[in-house]
């Protein structure tokens, strides 16, 4: 988990990639900040300060080193252990606002340090209820301006002769997010360069003889013709492979591009530092025995990161294959993978395990997948799927992205980049470790407690990445969306000359969401094992052009009486011709059949199930591609203050499940309505409640510790009268063992729904909905979002779920008001975002009829310990 800057610190890419590191200040940082202010130009500190004196400066540096408070913070950016930035907030009279300064070293500005540190420093202040920044800045000082204004955070002021008052929201919106995410690709891309199409690369341990890993490496390096210069570093040869040798990279006698390591654990640490002492830009770092080998391998793994990171370098690996960029310009194999190099292609691949790697590479090359860059990860000790999805977001070479994940180390920074992927070109992901369906835990409040797989499975939705479960799926499905255009909808034609195959197709097309439109020569159209390759071209012009189908797939079988070869050539043909339409084929029955046909490269699959399977993740990816981007509305009624105010003052008295006047205050002040309920103490307490509320009234248990209230018998419904409810809390308090209990007005009707939250400490906050009352347990119909939540994802949630139909008129029941349900869920899904210490929301039952939603029943725990991740900082792995 990434931690606040406020904890730790953080490591952060500047504009040119180079790596800075963000933390609180301190009393030990008065030198550093005193030669950032007296080694300053006099225009820099004069656009700062106006004038500074020496003995302001030891004024400024004492204010800035002081101990922290509730009323200002101080942030510091440092590079190689230099203080090159400062950034700090005063909290002033008003409430909620404080006043922000920032000073940046004259070789470090117009690169992204000012940036960095007032994210960091809007992040921090948000976090102690700070609504708003505002700062005094010169009319000159465009840099700082620009800085302000590319937060993309509303900004205003008034202007006069002397001074801009600019005024920044500390709250991000989805303009500021976007903003970050843009800087943050341009600066991985910048950041991965030298590591990935390096213009030089040195082997560190290639022997001298065959059969090694260093050796096998360097031989790969060579014969695979890359472009640039090789060295290997090996103190006992003069050459290797043809390459000269060198006794360590310092004595190469020039900062090489990529270094690459295949050397002991043990020895690591060392050529690491070498490297990094004569400029290496980046390290592949092949050894094992890091963090897949313990305790002790993981703080090793640590101290090599921090190395690289101190000295601008990036790492991929440890435990690793290797990468490999197939561009002309670079032809780098830099793997000890047998066989042949990966074919030049479109498909770009990260994968966590070595072995998936070589499977993955052999698998494509067989099926002509030709891939643009390859990366073995290993242990993610730097380099993440995180950085190489920001990397390929404007890669030219990269048509789609493929992944092997076994972990996923920052999700929610995921989604949002593998979004923006998305949105672009296709990205499929094989997730190892699935969890068997029903298997979650139990024990929560919101039968929130499912297994991490499924909150994947919500995150890969909302992201557009087409999750797959096998690597051959994924090369099958890679095939069609990289050659083919994307299908603009489910309507598919099979046509071929072969029925049993062809009722194959139409059954798992039926089975993957595919419909196979009444056409008026039929569908499937079987032309019969005669049929002549003539006929099938015609047939698939014919019903590809007919504007009632969005796919075509051709079924080929090989027979004694028919020229293959020849049916296939038309098969492409006819694909070729209907350029809008994507098609595949299904050719069985004869020897070295290609795996693409035709001048758009057709894919050939050699079963029914593997073309349909292709095509529908086409069709699913095509569908989410076409619909807009949602946004987050503004929500009328909420007040972000009261709600610190009333979380402050329960965390007063503890952390755990909160009393009902404090889930009922946090509630409204997120705008969330709750049915209203009194407290009763006592028997006569709960007759005067009923009595003030009227009948039919509900008794239930007060206790927030209680989970499921009808199952211990802690709730009665639909009491119409003094005795009704005075058996009614007798019946409560010994179901609970005492206690208060709630006396509430009988709400009927409409239909009940869930809605819940949990913190997850690696996936942050996510919502959930799903059917409510008794049937959440019993059904398990829920569906699952990460926040943010934006209007397309509240109107996408309640409809993944089965019992959808309930709310839009099952049966001739009236239309639930779903835009209601929607306003909740967003609603829901902000408080979640704006309060790190909400730890779990359960509200059960919620009904939904067509008059809105009203909150029947409701739960909340806060905690001191948790803590969100950070969805607007740009933050590498730690």
């Amino acid at each position: 988990m990434i931690m606040a800057a406020s904890a730790i610190g953080c490591d952060c890419l500047a504009a040119d990639g180079a790596i800075v590191h963000l933390r609180p200040a301190g009393e030990k940082d008065r030198a550093g900040l005193a030669r950032l202010y007296r080694s300053a130009s006099d225009a820099s500190r004069r656009m700062r300060f106006g004038y500074l004196s020496n003995r302001q400066v030891d004024d400024e540096v004492t204010r800035l080193t002081r101990p922290a408070g509730a009323d200002h913070a101080v942030h510091v950016a440092c590079h190689r252990g230099q203080v090159i930035g400062v950034a700090s907030w005063e909290r002033t009279d008003r409430p909620g606002v404080a006043e922000f300064a920032v000073f940046v070293a004259d070789d470090w500005q117009g690169r992204g340090i000012g940036t960095l540190l007032m994210e960091d420093l809007a992040e921090h202040a948000r976090r102690a209820g700070i609504r708003e920044l505002v700062g005094e800045v010169l009319p000159g000082n465009q840099r700082m301006l620009k800085v302000v204004t590319d937060l993309a955070r509303p900004v205003a002021g008034s202007r006069d002769p002397d001074t801009v008052i600019v005024r920044m929201s500390t709250d991000p919106d989805t303009a500021a997010i976007a903003a970050v995410d843009e800087r943050e690709r341009a600066a991985e891309r910048l950041s991965l360069r030298r590591l990935l199409a390096p213009a030089s690369v040195a082997v560190v341990g290639a022997g001298r003889a065959p059969g090694g890993v260093g050796h096998e490496v360097l031989a790969n390096i060579v014969r695979g013709g890359f472009t640039g210069r090789v060295y290997a570093v090996n103190p006992h040869a003069d050459h290797i492979a043809g390459v000269p040798s060198f006794a360590g990279v310092g004595d190469i006698g020039e900062p090489v591009d990529l270094v690459v390591v295949a050397v002991p654990a043990a020895t690591v640490e060392q050529v690491l530092a070498d490297a990094a002492a004569a400029g290496a830009g980046g390290a592949v770092i092949l050894s094992a025995g890091f963090a897949e080998a313990g305790p002790a391998g993981a703080a090793l793994q640590r101290h090599l990161v921090r190395i690289a990171r101190d000295h601008d370098m990036r790492i991929i690996g440890p435990n690793c294959l290797g990468v490999a960029n197939t561009d002309p310009g670079v032809s780098l194999n830099a793997t000890f993978a047998a066989g042949a190099a990966a074919t030049p292609g479109g498909l770009a691949v990260a994968v966590q395990s070595g072995a998936v790697g070589i499977a993955v590479l052999e698998h494509a090359a067989h099926t002509g997948a030709g891939v643009s860059t390859f990366v073995s990860l290993g242990d993610k000790a730097d380099v993440s799927s995180n950085d190489l999805l920001a990397y390929w977001y404007d890669d030219p070479d990269t048509q789609a992205v493929a992944l092997y994940l076994e972990s996923l180390g920052n999700p929610r920074k995921f989604a949002r980049l593998a979004r923006a992927v998305a949105r672009r070109k296709p990205v499929l992901a094989v997730k190892a470790g699935r969890t068997p369906a029903g298997d979650r835990a139990v024990g929560s409040h919101t039968a929130a407690a499912a297994q991490p797989d499924t909150y994947v499975d919500a995150l890969f939705a909302q992201a557009g990445v087409i999750r797959v479960d096998t690597l051959g799926e994924l090369l099958d499905a890679t095939r069609m969306l990289i050659d083919q255009p994307l299908p603009a909808g489910p309507r598919l034609a099979v046509v071929g000359n072969a029925g049993g195959l062809c009722a194959l197709v139409a059954d798992t097309a039926a089975a993957e969401g595919l419909n196979l439109p009444p056409l008026q020569v039929g569908n499937p159209v079987d032309l019969g094992a005669c049929a002549t390759p003539g006929q099938l071209n015609t047939m698939m012009s014919s019903v590809g052009e007919s504007g009632q189908v969005d796919a075509v797939i051709a079924v080929v079988v090989a027979t004694a009486a028919n020229d293959v070869g020849a049916l296939l050539a038309a098969a492409a043909a006819a694909a070729d011709s209907v350029a809008k339409v994507p098609t595949a084929v299904v050719a069985v029955g004869a020897p070295d059949l290609p795996c693409a046909v035709g001048a758009r490269r057709t894919p050939v699959y050699p079963l029914p199930e593997q073309a349909v399977r292709a095509m529908a993740h086409a069709v699913r990816y095509g569908s989410w591609r076409s619909r807009p981007l949602g946004t987050q509305p503004a929500l009328a009624g909420i007040d972000t203050t009261a709600a610190r105010d009333v979380v402050a003052a329960a965390l007063d008295h503890g952390d755990g499940w909160q009393p009902p006047v404090t889930v009922e205050a946090l509630l409204a002040a997120y705008g969330i309505a709750t049915l209203p309920a009194r407290t009763a103490g006592s028997e006569t307490d709960a007759l005067a409640a009923a009595a003030a509320i009227g009948y039919p009234v509900v008794v239930k248990s007060a206790d927030p510790a209680v989970v499921h209230k009808t199952d211990l018998g802690a709730v009665c419904l639909d009491l119409r009268d003094e005795a009704a409810v005075a058996a009614a809390y007798q019946q409560v308090t010994a179901a609970t063992g005492g206690g208060a209990v709630l006396v509430q007005p009988m709400h009927e009707g409409g239909v009940e729904v869930v809605v819940g939250v949990v913190l997850d400490p690696m996936f942050g906050p996510l919502l959930m909905a799903g059917l409510g009352g008794v049937y959440t347990d019993l059904l398990d119909d829920r569906a699952w979002q990460l926040t943010p939540v934006s209007d397309r994802d509240a109107a996408a949630l309640w409809r993944r779920l089965r019992a959808a139909p309930l709310l839009t008129g099952y049966r001739g029941s009236a239309p639930a008001d779903t835009a209601a349900l929607e306003d909740l869920l967003m609603r829901v899904g902000r408080l979640a975002e704006d309060l790190p210490e909400v730890a779990e929301i359960d509200l059960n039952p919620v009904s939904v009829d067509s008059k809105g939603v009203l909150v029947v029943d409701a739960k909340l725990r806060l905690s001191h310990a948790l803590q969100q991740q950070e969805a607007d900082q740009r933050r590498l792995s730690q």
